[in-house]
């Protein structure tokens, strides 16, 4: 965990992504709320994880089906310095988490450089 930095995490509502930075061990359980209200994770600060730089899954509108795809996509821009303004510095690992349907299926993709 300490290698990644830059995630895309499954927000389909705003609850969801704290429960998965909880849940992929990033954040301690029930810390979620603290770290969500202090911005760490938001593009520009200082935190040693940056999520969601695409805008998440609500920005982009969810479109069920291919957010998985987006999700990598924005990963693979991420690591191949080619996310322009959106742009994390020294990235070389990158993570996608998606959940189909009512999360009976989750997926975790770790990319990197």
């Amino acid at each position: 965990r300490k290698d990644i930095k830059v995630a895309e995490v499954h927000d389909c509502f705003s609850i969801a992504e704290i429960l998965a930075m909880e849940d992929l061990g990033f954040w301690k359980k029930g810390e979620g709320g603290k770290k969500i209200k202090g911005m760490s994770t938001m593009y520009g600060n200082s935190g040693s994880l940056i999520v969601n730089t695409s805008g998440g899954l609500k920005a982009a509108g969810h479109p069920v089906g291919a957010t998985g795809i987006k999700q990598i996509g924005e990963i693979f821009l991420q690591l191949t310095g080619q996310a322009e303004k959106r742009q994390v510095k020294n990235v070389k690992y990158g993570l996608a988490h998606n959940v189909g349907g009512s999360g009976g299926t989750a997926v975790v993709t770790i990319l990197g450089i």
